[in-house]
C-alpha cells in the first residue's frame, strides 16, 4: 500500500493593508486542495479590513484555516525554523509590515514567521499593496528581493479579458499558487495570440 505524500504546510499572514480579499480568497482555495495544511495568521489591523472590508467576521476566516495563530504569540509553532513549512505569504502585506520583513524587526508572530521564511530560504511571497510608492518602499522591497523574498504587487491581468472583480482577484491568487508551486486550475493561462492577430 502506498504511503500518502506528506501534507504540505503553507503559512497565510493577512496584514493591515487594503485587499483583505486577496488572503481570504487565498485560504479559500487553499481548503478545497489535497494534501495542504494552512496556518493562519492575521495582524490587529488585519482583523479590521477583513470585517470592513468584505464582511467576513473572524470566526468565518479562522473557519478556512487549519490551524490559526494568535499574532502576539512569538512562541507558536511557525515561528521556528524547525517547523516544517513549505511557504509563507503575506496576502496582503502592508507598507509596515514590509518594512519589518526587510530589516528582521520579528516585532511580533506574522513578521517572526516571514523570517524563519528568510533565514531557511523557504519560499516567501508578499502581495505588497500600495500606491504610488516611495523610496523607502522601493528600498525595502529590494532588501527582501535580496533576501530570498518575492514581491509580487496584486496587478490585474487585462489581456486576460476579466469580467468580474473576482476574476480580477482570482487571477493574483492564481500567481501566488504558481509562486508556491500548488497545482491548480483558478484563473485562465495565457495561450498567445494566433500569428498576425490585430
Amino acid at each position: 500500500m502506498a504511503e500518502a505524500p506528506p501534507l504540505r504546510r503553507i503559512v497565510i499572514a493577512i496584514s493591515g493593508a487594503s485587499g483583505a480579499v486577496y488572503g481570504a480568497r487565498l485560504l479559500q482555495v487553499l481548503q478545497g486542495l489535497p494534501g495542504i495544511e494552512t496556518h493562519l495568521v492575521v495582524s490587529d489591523a488585519g482583523w479590521r479590513n477583513l470585517r470592513h472590508e468584505i464582511d467576513m467576521e473572524r470566526s468565518a476566516v479562522e473557519a478556512l484555516a487549519h490551524h490559526v495563530h494568535d499574532v502576539h504569540n512569538v512562541g507558536a509553532a511557525i515561528a521556528s525554523g524547525s517547523f516544517d513549512c513549505h511557504a509563507m505569504v503575506v496576502a496582503p502585506c502592508s507598507m509596515r509590515t514590509l518594512a519589518a520583513i526587510a530589516h528582521g524587526l520579528a516585532d511580533n508572530l506574522l513578521t517572526r514567521a516571514a523570517d524563519v521564511a528568510l533565514k531557511e530560504r523557504r519560499r516567501l511571497v508578499l502581495l505588497v499593496r500600495e500606491s504610488p510608492l516611495h523610496l523607502g518602499h522601493l528600498r525595502n522591497m529590494v532588501a527582501v528581493t535580496e533576501m530570498g523574498g518575492i514581491v509580487c504587487p496584486p496587478l490585474p491581468a487585462f489581456y486576460l479579458r476579466p469580467q468580474t472583480v473576482g476574476d480580477v482577484v482570482d487571477y493574483s491568487v492564481a500567481r501566488v499558487l504558481d509562486l508556491i508551486d500548488v497545482p491548480h486550475g483558478l484563473a485562465p493561462r495565457w495561450a498567445g495570440l494566433e500569428p498576425n492577430a490585430p
